[in-house]
């Protein structure tokens, strides 16, 4: 008898069913992978922990504190320089003052030997005589303010202290009729008796307290500025050998806070 047995067949391999004919129940499928971690902006606080507090000028770290401390240093120089984009720095004040005294002897003299050789002298008590005088002289120096103004942005006493009148936006010569209104606001009032006097005298000192163009009242009627024509360096250098610096003549107050004494 032999004791080989045959190979077992595919219906040999199937499990063996249960008494009662009942399959197992299946197994329950593994559960899903967690979900990654939610990703953080770099500079967050982490997942769940509170967001860093604000910084303040005190928190800030001695670096930051520096660099803001440097720009408002800039800005400061920039409003101290009355610096305007594209132009250069506004006109030192003792500028201003000279250039008006030059013009007023190029126009007072000729006028006042002219007068006088035509009505036999500049008769102050001849109340008529002196109103006719004072019309011609702001007559002729209107003229000749405002032709030089329109068409170079410069009067003589300008040139020599090296100062021009710009337009505000753009700095261009205030060609046509802004020169002619500005020279009209600054030389005409005075013909006026009492008040055009009065108003002249608010007009020149309007630039002492103007921040922070510098402007006169005839500069606002025609939106102008007065301008450098000079290096910046050698107008300070000068100034500071002369002791005409805005500072000295101010006692410490910032430079566009005092601007020119004269109605330039």
């Amino acid at each position: 008898m032999s004791t080989d047995q045959p190979a077992p067949g595919p219906e040999d391999a199937r499990p063996e069913e249960p008494a009662g004919g009942k399959q197992p129940p299946p197994e329950p499928p593994p559960p899903p992978p967690p979900p990654p971690p939610p990703s953080r902006p770099e500079g967050g606080a982490p997942d769940g922990a509170a967001p860093p507090p604000p910084q303040t000028e005190e928190s800030l770290p001695p670096q930051e504190e520096e660099e803001e401390e440097e720009e408002e240093e800039e800005e400061e120089e920039e409003e101290e320089e009355g610096s305007l984009a594209g132009m250069p720095p506004l006109a030192r004040r003792w500028r201003r003052l000279v250039a008006r005294i030059i013009d007023a002897l190029i126009i007072g003299i000729p006028v006042t030997l002219v007068v006088g050789l035509a009505w036999g002298g500049y008769d102050v008590s001849n109340t008529g005589r002196k109103v006719a005088q004072d019309l011609v002289y702001a007559l002729v120096y209107f003229v000749y303010e405002g032709l030089l103004l329109t068409t170079c942005g410069q009067t003589v006493g300008k040139m020599v202290m090296k100062i021009r009148v710009g337009m505000l936006r753009n700095g261009q010569i205030p060609a046509g009729t802004p020169g002619w209104t500005r020279a009209a606001v600054y030389i005409l009032p005075p013909i006026v008796p009492c008040c055009g006097s009065i108003f002249w005298l608010i007009n020149v000192a309007w630039v002492l307290w103007d921040k922070p163009y510098r402007q006169a009242l005839h500069d606002k009627a025609a939106q102008t500025v007065v301008v450098s024509t000079v290096d910046q360096g050698f107008d300070q250098e000068l100034d500071q050998g002369l002791d005409l610096s805005d500072e000295a003549d101010d006692g410490g107050e910032e430079e566009h806070a005092d601007p020119g004494r004269s109605g330039a």
